[in-house]
């Protein structure tokens, strides 16, 4: 039997800003005073059946409920929870002691439904450049004065200029989060708020909109409230932002709210827990209830309320975290530290250190006044870098569940910090744990980075990684389940789609050798074959160049990983040979930058052919190599870059060479020519310099030989040459010039070495294995 209270039966109303402990302290003392019979918290309806997952062991906040649709991933929302949000304490309060709790934001049903309208609508609507008409300079001057005393879009700004402070947070961070008054602190926030909000009227900086999907949400709170006073609830708690407290309040018919949620669109929505980090619960993250602190609120909510533990207790971590990175720190240091932040708080008025007192005395004494120093302590401490966990058994796609368990037997846990993680290749679970990340790297779940510094990301036996978990990666893996229940069936039903979607050829191969990388054996196939259709219509020498490099990698490091190097060798031998053929043309008529970029696609490519070191391709190569080094209306950086390459594989000579650096070098060479094509001789290496007598004497007598005139017009450029040089290179360089003075260059000494061939062999073998070169 259900009874029916009066409709004038008011709800207690407790009005939160955000996340805060004070706020949260506040609030569970008032429902432990009150002990409703009926809680009622703004969020999304759509998760109330999760709720149950909150008390469950293995839940570690912070952590969120994501909501999303699934026929259109896109459409999602997070609502983050920390162990100090007011909402989470609410919750957890309610559902140990069984008291029924609902939802009462608008359902995410028409929420979702609303913005994806609205997305349409931009994307239908012309984009058009509007301009402002200027306001007549009274209005203007009115409109200042009225800002000057109250921005609509922070309310609490009213209130933190009457009480003497900067903005609406400091004044709610030292008033409410910082303090914990029980049920009287609401008392005040609502009348403080209602009263904000009538001043304000109508006025607000937010658009037509947004100002309707406020009116529906707090429309849609109103009839909960209804529907619960309904139900029989006699003592009715409603835990919501401050700002709507005057909308609850008011006196509006319940067949006008009714007519406004009339007729709203719905889409279908689905939620679950998701880890949470302190770093994305920060406003810096974008975050637009964010918090400055989530760090040091949680510690505020740990140390309770005594002051003593909260001043020296932060220290402590300070300090603490200061010698795990070798700073001095000292037990004085503290003490000052303490009374600098207790005396602070005296000189404001304030009954104990905050934040800012604290960083001030940190400043001063552990920092010795070094900024960079606390920065580093904000971001480790004030900010942190905490990542929640959710219980296993809260709803989650599969392709979810399949990364979980491979993390779990691969030994990977998902962390928000960054770390370096070094694999050995050799090693089989470490070679697991690279195909999983390639794999998840496809899915675009950028878990791991291969690392640009330190030891090669491509040596032959380990790939160096950088990892670091972000919470926005469970929205990726549910966008991605679409292709699949397992990461390696999402990941292959994903590369097959993008090799079907008349990829460039640069990009084919690229996914080649990401394909391989993750050894997904069931798109090889597809993948090669739309790289051979792509090599075999395409006409774009650059397009050819640059598919080499990648698909190289196959030869080099395929006995590590254990592919088949054959899958895509056939494919190799084409591009090698159409890129010869096209070669010498694409070097033509080219301007400086031009040859620049083509430079770096030739070194890559000869480096892609020797890697796959096929007798056929390999002379074609060469072939096209002697064609741009001789060919007339080649730039001549590119055909310097291909006389140095032809001499270094021994098919050019040195008297060719020198006969070649003769002709280019002659007086009667443009000095532009010539440098450039020094340049590309040079190839941005003096050891041909420093060791090659016959070199170092042509290019000396060049330069002795140019008039006043040509040399001026000259240095410029061989001055960017040299530039690329090592500094100790050029050093070598100047004390060889210092040496031989202006004349001949002194011919190095010969020095004659005894070889024993047969020892020298010995160690080939397993260096070739330790290399990677074995087939």
């Amino acid at each position: 039997m259900t009874t029916t209270v009066a409709e004038d039966a008011k709800p207690h109303l407790f009005g939160i800003r955000h996340h805060g402990p004070g706020c949260a302290r506040s609030l569970l003392r008032a429902l432990e005073a009150l002990q409703p019979d009926c809680l009622l918290v703004e969020g999304p309806p759509e998760a109330e059946d999760q709720l149950k997952a909150i008390v469950q062991d293995g839940m570690e906040p912070p952590v969120a409920l994501l909501s999303y649709c699934p026929d259109d991933s896109a459409l999602a929302v997070y609502h983050p929870f920390a162990v100090f949000s007011p909402e989470w304490q609410a919750l957890r309060w309610a559902v140990q002691r069984g008291v029924p709790v609902r939802f009462i934001d608008l359902p995410l049903a028409h929420g979702l439904a609303l913005e994806q309208q609205r997305r349409a609508e931009d994307a239908a609507a012309p984009s058009v450049i509007e301009t402002e008409e200027p306001a007549a300079e009274e209005d203007t001057q009115a409109e200042e004065g009225a800002a000057v005393q109250a921005d609509p879009s922070d309310p609490l700004g009213w209130l933190a200029r009457a009480a003497g402070y900067a903005d609406g947070e400091s004044w709610w961070n030292h008033m409410v989060e910082e303090r914990g008054d029980g049920e009287e602190l609401f008392a005040a926030i609502q009348e403080a708020m209602v009263t904000v909000r009538q001043e304000l009227g109508g006025k607000s900086h937010r658009d037509e909109a947004e100002m309707h999907r406020e009116a529906l949400r707090e429309a849609h709170m109103r009839q909960c409230l209804r529907e619960a006073r309904k139900a029989g609830h006699e003592r009715i708690a409603v835990v919501c932002g401050a700002w709507h407290l005057g909308a609850l309040q008011a006196e509006v018919p319940a067949k006008a709210d009714q007519q406004l949620l009339k007729g709203l669109p719905k889409v279908k929505v689905a939620t679950t827990w998701i880890p949470w980090t302190y770093r994305h619960l920060s406003r810096a993250s974008g975050y637009g209830a964010g918090i400055a602190a989530p760090g040091w609120y949680e510690h505020l909510w740990a140390s309770g309320e005594a002051g003593g533990p909260r001043t020296i207790g932060w220290l402590a971590r300070v300090a603490r975290l200061m010698r795990d990175k070798d700073l001095d720190c000292s037990s004085a240091h503290l003490i000052e530290a303490a009374r600098l932040a207790d005396s602070l708080a005296a000189m404001r008025q304030r009954p104990l250190p905050g934040l800012e007192e604290l960083n001030e005395a940190t400043r001063s004494v552990l920092c010795m006044g070094d900024d960079t120093v606390l920065r580093w302590i904000e971001d480790e401490l004030v900010v942190g870098d905490r990542l929640g966990a959710v219980p296993p058994d809260v709803p989650a796609v599969p392709l979810q569940r399949d990364l979980e368990q491979a993390q779990k037997s691969l030994r990977l846990k998902a962390e928000a910090t960054s770390r370096t993680l070094d694999l050995d290749l050799r090693q089989p679970n470490d070679l697991a744990r690279s195909r999983l990340l390639h794999r998840l790297g496809l899915l675009d779940v950028p878990w791991g980075e291969i690392a640009r510094a330190g030891r090669s990301s491509r040596g032959t036996f380990h790939e160096v990684w950088t990892l670091q978990w972000k919470p926005e990666f469970a929205l990726r893996l549910i966008e991605a389940s679409r292709w699949g229940r397992t990461v390696l069936q999402a990941a292959t039903a994903n590369v097959i789609e993008r090799a079907g979607a008349n990829a460039p050829l640069d990009a084919l191969a690229r996914l080649v050798d990401q394909v391989l990388l993750a050894e997904l054996p069931e798109a090889v196939r597809p993948v090669t074959d739309a790289l051979e259709r792509s090599a075999a219509t395409s006409g774009d020498t650059a397009q050819l160049l640059a598919a080499l490099p990648p698909l190289a990698n196959v030869f080099r490091y395929g006995n590590v990983r254990q592919t088949d190097a054959s899958l895509v060798a056939h494919v190799v031998d084409g591009i090698v040979v159409r890129a010869a053929i096209g070669l010498p043309l694409a070097c033509c008529a080219l301007d400086d930058t031009a040859a620049q970029a083509l430079r770096q696609q030739l070194l890559a490519a000869h480096a892609a052919v020797g890697l796959r070191d096929a007798e056929a391709q390999t002379e074609a190569w060469r072939r096209a190599l002697g064609l741009v080094a001789q060919q007339q209306g080649v730039h001549p950086l590119l055909a310097g870059v291909a006389c140095r390459l032809l001499l270094d594989a021994g098919t050019l000579s040195a008297d060719d060479a020198a006969r070649a650096l003769g002709l280019q070098l002659s007086r009667g060479a443009d000095p532009a020519h010539a440098a450039a094509w020094i340049d590309g001789f040079l190839n941005r290496n003096a050891l041909v310099l420093l060791h090659d007598a016959t070199v170092w004497g042509l290019i000396d007598r060049w330069l002795a030989a140019l008039s006043d005139e040509h040399f001026l017009a000259v240095l410029p450029l061989v001055r960017r040459t040299f530039s690329a040089f090592d500094a100790s290179e050029r050093r070598d360089l100047a004390g060889r010039a210092r040496s031989t003075g202006a004349g001949t260059p002194a011919a190095p000494v010969a020095v004659a070495v005894e070889w024993d061939a047969e020892r020298a062999a010995l160690p080939v073998p397993l260096l070739r294995e330790l290399l990677g070169l074995t087939r």
